[in-house]
This record gives C-alpha cells, structure tokens and sequence, in this order.
C-alpha cells in the first residue's frame, strides 16, 4: 500500500511505525474470510482491510477521528484473527493501538460513552471496586429485561453478564512465596490479576497447586498492579503505560533478586500486553531495555507447562472437551497446540470447537461497549461447541469462560484447572456443582 505521509510526519517513531505497517498491506483481503465483524455484516469498512483504510486517511491527514471512523475502530474486537491469516505479516495491532490512542486524544465521545468508558476503566481495574459491582449486578440481575427494552443495552449486557457465582472474598496474596513440596527446580512469577481474583480465584490456586506439585516455587510479586490491558485498547495510552512501568519495575526487581524463569499469566488477553511490553516502551529510554527484558520471560501458563518433564497420568478422566481457543491466546499470542496437547496428555478427550478461529465476542470490554455483535458472535460459539455435546469446555481466558458460560449449561472451566485435577488436585466447582462425572466413575456406580 503507497502512503503519503511527510518528512515530518515521519519524524514521529509512532508514524513511522504506521507507515511501515500500511505498506506491508496489499489489499489481498484474505483477511475479510476471518475477520467476526466482516462475517456478520458484510461491511468493507468492518473488515480489517476497510479499516487500514480509514486509519491510513485519518493518520496521513492528521485530522480528529470522525464519528464514522470511530464507528467502525470500536466494532473492532481486537481478535487479531485477520493477522494471522494475513500473508504479507500486516502488524494490524500496532496499526489499530494507534488508531484507538489518536481517536482518545482527539475524538469527544457522546456523554453517555465516555460515562460508560470511564466506569469500566476504573471498576474493572479494581478488585474493590469489582467486588462491590458484581454485587451489585447480580441485585440488578432481574431489571436486565427492563434495561433492555428501555434501550440500556450497555447496562442490560452488563448486568447480564454478572457471574452467578458470588465475589471471592479478598485474599492478598501480594509477595507471597508458594514453596515446592520436594527439590525445587524452576522459579516463576505469578500474575495476579484484576478480575481472576474476585471470579475466579480457582485459577491461579490451582496454577499454584500444579506448579509446586512439579517443583516450581511460585512468587506473587509485591507491588504488581493491573496489566494496563483494558485502557490500552480503549486507547488510553497515558493509563496504560503507568501500569505498565509500575509492573515492569516490580518484575525487574523479582528478576534482580531471587531470579525468575518465567512471569506466568493464566488471562490470555493480559498474556498478549505483557508480552508486548516491550514494544510499548520501546521510544522510553529508560524503560525500554527492562521492558524488553520482561516481555522475553512473560509465558502463559500452558507455554510453561509444556516445557516441563511432567509425570505420567494414572487415572484418566476421561472426559470430552471442547477447547475454546481465545483469540489473544491463539492469534496474539500464537500459543496454539500447548494446551491441547497437555489435555491430551492428563487424559481428556479434546474436541476442536468448529470455526475455531472466530472470536466468542468477549474481547475485553467489548460485550459489554458492543452488546449485539457480542451476542450474535457468542450465540454462535456456544452452537458450534453444542454441536459437539462435550462433557466440559475448557478455555486459557477468563473473559472468554465468562462470556461462554453466559450462554450454556455446559460447564467451562480453565485450561489449568483440569490439569491440576487430573493429576491430584481438587475437580473444578463448575463440574463439581453439575456433578459432572468421569466415564469411569459413571461406569462403576
């Protein structure tokens, strides 16, 4: 793709970075066949290649974001699909962080979407806070109807969405150390996390539980804060970068002092922006070296895992599962056989979910900013995962499990968790509570 951008423009290290990325792009469009948003609406401009457009003629102008250009970045879910699939190596994320951070410095919202931004911005990045709203959400739960049809759909999806299950109670585990029971033999950092820990704090217990069980000592890093994940793509760099070198100085730290092998994530999408640290804080000299550093030794739990000797399986489960590949797993992160591999390895029978490269419609904050296209893209996940009538649903992002779970009966658990009670820790509560049972133990009653 030819650009038009200026000597002085290309003086920017952020516009230069554009360029390079739109004249990668050769309007091929293999990307529109997995962009979501192109499959449900058939929108050039909602595919990524109408997007690049739009950005291109925003950036080469130097012009504010128009609502129509606005319009059409926010229908983006950042699943990256279109990346993959991309043959030129199109870095369409760098080019659509960019395009969120300028429509936030130079857009002005209506009052009603700058309300809703700035409340998930700060409750989602709160434990406190998040506590106190799932609780009231779930109060909320039986007006969703009512927010609906009044044409609250952001308030309705929100209270929809709301976890059956009540908020963990607190539980600080900043700058604890989880020894191994025997000889250790690795070290790693844990992130801990803003939602897991108030919905599904299992996860990170059973990580822990795994971990020591295969000799890693676990640290949960003081002075760790949020990934800055949320308020990097709503574009709100200045938030984002903070958080970022908050947590790059706490890691280097841990890194200096005791030494890590790897800093674990069991959240996919917080996974893609640790690991993209690096890039983030490339033009900060004097973060970028350390931030580089970071990113090199973040891993998702199952990447780590996969490494390890690990202990044969004496009792399988047995147990059919559809494995839900999260976008920022298997498209940011091009983590994409380790977990199914390991499933395979502790005894379960996993089944590829079709269309598996289709986002679910979580995507962050985008169920809740994008309710109908969040709905329409979950309502066929959950069809293509029925279809294959699996004991259980297994998936590396808690947004994901939440979204999934809204729209079935069939458990959905993390990766993790049926790793750890498939070799001796506790069956995980969503099997548990449907009395899920394995084939053997079904057999033998």
């Amino acid at each position: 793709m030819q650009t038009a951008f200026s000597l002085a423009q290309l003086a920017d290290p952020q516009i230069a970075e554009a360029d390079k990325i739109l004249r990668a792009c050769v309007h091929c469009g293999f990307c529109t066949a997995t962009c979501p948003t192109y499959v449900l609406l058939g929108d050039e401009l909602d595919s990524p290649r109408g997007r690049i457009y739009l950005i291109k003629d925003m950036l080469e102008q130097a012009r504010p974001a128009t609502p129509d250009v606005v319009k059409h970045i926010d229908r983006c879910l950042s699943c990256l699909s279109c990346m993959t699939t991309c043959p030129s190596g199109v870095h369409y994320m760098h080019l659509s962080d960019q395009a969120r951070a300028h429509i936030e410095k130079t857009y002005r919202r209506p009052l009603a979407d700058r309300l809703m931004r700035g409340l998930l911005a700060r409750v989602l990045t709160n434990p406190a806070l998040f506590r106190a709203g799932m609780v009231a959400g779930k109060l909320a739960r039986p007006l969703a109807p009512v927010l609906h049809a009044l044409g609250l759909k952001r308030l309705a999806a929100m209270v929809q969405l709301t976890p059956h299950t009540k908020p963990a109670p607190p539980a600080d585990r900043t700058g604890k150390i989880y020894a191994p029971a025997g000889e250790r033999r690795g070290r790693v950092a844990l992130l801990g996390g803003c939602l897991a820990p108030v919905i599904a704090p299992s996860t990170n217990e059973a990580a822990i539980r795994l971990l020591n069980r295969l000799g890693v000592e676990v640290v949960m890093v003081e002075g760790e804060g949020c990934c800055g994940a949320l308020e990097h793509h709503m574009g709100r760099d200045h938030d984002s970068l903070d958080r970022a070198r908050t947590n790059v100085d706490v890691w280097t730290r841990a890194i200096d002092s005791g030494g890590l092998d790897a800093i674990l994530v069991t959240v996919s999408g917080c996974g893609s922006v640790i690991k993209d640290y690096g890039h983030m804080l490339r033009t900060d000299p004097a973060y970028a070296d350390k931030a580089a550093r970071v990113s090199a030794l973040a891993k998702d739990i199952t990447e780590y895992l996969a490494r390890l000797d690990l202990p044969p399986v004496e009792t399988p489960k047995g147990l059919s599962v559809a494995y839900h590949a999260a976008c920022s797993l298997q498209h940011g992160q091009k983590v994409l056989h380790q977990p199914k591999d390991l499933l395979c390895k502790f005894g379960f029978v996993v089944k590829d979910v079709p269309e598996g490269h289709l986002c679910c419609g979580s995507a962050g904050t985008y169920n809740i900013l994008q309710p109908t296209l969040a709905d329409r893209l979950r309502a066929r996940k959950v069809a293509n995962i029925e279809r294959l009538q699996p004991d259980v649903i297994a998936a590396g992002n808690v947004g994901c499990i939440t979204q999934i779970a809204a729209g079935t009966a069939i458990p959905v658990v993390h990766t993790v968790e049926l790793i750890d009670w498939a070799s001796g820790g506790p069956i995980p509560d969503p099997l548990r509570e449907r009395a899920v049972e394995t084939p053997r133990a079904a057999a033998a009653g």
